[in-house]
């Protein structure tokens, strides 16, 4: 099972570094070096005017393009090309991970029967939901100001919230409907409190169009998760214990592995790839942040060359990505120490 996490979060780092590497190629971009992990190498080999490598550790990957780093004369460097070819480069590695994330939870959906809906159907027996107002056929729109277009949506909106302080938003007879100061039942996981969901929701049947508009919500929903998350880290309403690193995301995964055993082959399979459609996402997500030594940042400097019609000294852009790499080099650490530690615990 450890194997295939690795193998796992080896994919998802190689697919969104071929993102860079094939746009790279079609810009005509001389690519030196694509490598899998970090560090020294164990294995390449030499095709053409690139060089495939594997590193000895499985954090990371590259796609080395000349002149990336600096200055270049050779005429097909990364820094003679357009600034919205660089662009396009830089970003194409976050959208291969997120249009992975959608092929994948492709896969997912068109599997199931029917999907889900944001209307409620019926609620379980004495539901406090009902008693603070919320009725059958109403079609949820915000929880907490979180805007909810799939059953997902709400769902995750329910988990950041405080079970005994919920403001609903729903649409009722084509109005908007506001519930305050809802309570829910609740239950502890670890700690922490979370909303119990006392409703259910209609069904839709599978068809050519709820198939494809559920597997792009879908994806959308996770995108959004991702930034909701990353904001809740950022006001504090989620803390640095709650992330994960490599050991963390390849303990998951793991387990993720292992209980599906029990689940059967096909659930077992469809879960993994659901877990996948989150990593891949989250990747591709963190990776377009704007911050130094991430795609993010390096295409904050891109910005800003477009509008100042010349680039930053690359010296100085240089010092600010190799500081920003020390402190991303740091906080990984941090973050994996972590993950041991709960690991032990």
């Amino acid at each position: 099972m450890i194997i295939l996490a690795v193998l796992l979060f080896c994919l998802i780092i190689v697919l969104h570094e071929f993102g860079h590497f094939i746009t790279a190629k079609l810009c005509g971009i001389r690519v030196n070096e694509f490598a899998l992990g970090m560090g020294p190498k164990l294995f390449q080999f030499q095709k053409g005017e690139t060089t495939y490598s594997l590193r000895a550790f499985p954090i990371g990957g590259f796609c080395a393009m000349e002149g990336e780093n600096g200055d270049s004369a050779d005429e097909r460097s990364f820094g003679s090309k357009p600034v919205w070819k660089r662009m396009i480069v830089l970003a194409s590695g976050a959208a291969m991970n997120i249009l992975i994330g959608f092929l994948l939870m492709f896969i997912v959906v068109v599997q199931q029967p029917m999907y889900t809906t944001t209307t409620v159907a019926e609620f379980t027996d004495d539901a406090l939901t009902n008693k603070a107002g919320l009725q059958v056929d109403d079609t949820f729109y915000a929880i907490d100001g979180y805007r909810t277009y799939t059953a997902r949506d709400v769902t995750f909106a329910l988990s950041m919230a405080d079970a005994n302080d919920v403001q609903m938003t729903v649409i009722r007879n084509g109005e908007k409907v506001t519930l305050d100061h809802v309570q829910m039942k609740s239950n502890v996981v670890d700690g922490k409190i979370y909303s119990e969901v006392d409703f259910r929701v209609y069904p839709v049947q599978r068809s050519i169009a709820t198939v494809f508009s559920h597997t792009m919500n879908n994806t959308v929903s996770y995108t959004r998760m991702v930034w909701a998350s990353l904001w809740a880290l950022v006001t504090g309403q989620a803390g640095l214990d709650q992330l994960s690193g490599p050991v963390g995301t390849a303990t998951v995964i793991t387990k993720v592995a292992s209980s599906s055993v029990s689940a059967g082959l096909v659930n077992g399979i469809n879960n993994i790839l659901l877990l996948m459609v989150i990593l891949t996402i989250n990747l591709g997500v963190i990776n377009l942040l704007p911050l130094p030594a991430l795609d993010g940042g390096r295409l904050l400097f891109l910005v800003i060359e477009a509008i100042r019609g010349k680039p930053i000294d690359p010296k100085y852009e240089g010092w600010v990505h190799a500081a920003g790499f020390v402190a991303l080099m740091l906080f990984m650490i941090l973050i994996t120490f972590q993950d041991i530690v709960r690991i032990f615990q």
